[in-house]
């Protein structure tokens, strides 16, 4: 099997101009991103998420900005995760949640629930106001290995996630839910729930994309423990 260096020196790279970053103020980002003509597969999708890269819509990316490297790749090593009590109460205020997998997303329900979740949830942010464009680039746009979980409550759809299966786990792309049920701590719960997956198909790891020390957005994932961090190179334990 080649190694994870010579499968990216394989690939053709672009990197963006500098543009105002979306976590921090006053600060310009630059990004690395895969050509988005190169056919993503689950073999490279897998290599390049153990190289710190991610999916957003059609393209695979990393942060590269030039002063800073704040952005930090995480998962959880689910084998090891413990569940504290705190989440077992947010388990307990989900139990009565159906979970359907689907292979796309072609419910009008999904959107309705996307553009509530943004246009809510992320009025501060780059995605707002929420559009059907975007919904169709950035969240129904997919792999061949992107599943669709929606969670129901009855016949009320309360959250979706998207994810790709790796090979040596799964990958959180996105998330967004029903806002109004700030009860139930759906994004909590998603997380949860895909750990849970991961182990079902006994597969190590559950990725959650970039974390951020002090990045209060970004907080919530380094509730999970264990937590490995990829830090020049290598996988460490956040402490």
């Amino acid at each position: 099997m080649q190694s994870n260096s010579k499968v990216i020196s394989s690939v053709r790279l672009f990197r963006t101009s500098p543009h105002p970053c979306s976590y921090k103020e006053e600060q310009q980002a630059a990004t690395v991103f895969v050509d988005p003509d190169l056919v993503v597969d689950k073999t490279l999708n897998s290599k390049l998420s153990e190289l710190g890269y991610r999916r957003s819509g059609a393209h695979l990316y990393r942060p590269d900005c030039d002063f800073c490297s704040a952005c930090i790749s995480c998962r959880i090593p689910v084998d090891e995760f413990k569940l504290k009590r705190r989440y077992r109460r947010i388990l307990n205020k989900n139990k009565d949640l159906h979970v359907e997998e689907r292979t796309d997303l072609t419910c009008q329900a999904s959107y309705d629930l996307y553009r509530r979740y943004i246009d809510t949830r992320h009025r501060d942010g780059d995605m707002y106001p929420a559009s059907k464009e975007q919904f169709e680039a950035f969240i129904k746009t997919k792999t061949v290995d992107t599943r669709f979980f929606l969670y129901f409550a009855g016949n009320d759809l309360v959250a979706v996630s998207v994810t790709d299966f790796l090979e040596q786990g799964l990958s959180a792309v996105y998330t967004f839910f029903d806002p109004d049920l700030a009860h139930r701590s759906l994004g909590k719960y998603v997380i949860l729930w895909q750990a849970q997956h991961c182990r079902n198909l006994n597969l190590p790891y559950l990725f959650l994309g970039y974390w951020i020390k002090g990045c209060e957005k970004m907080q919530y994932k380094s509730e999970f423990r264990p937590l490995e961090l990829l830090i020049d190179g290598s996988w460490l334990r956040l402490k």
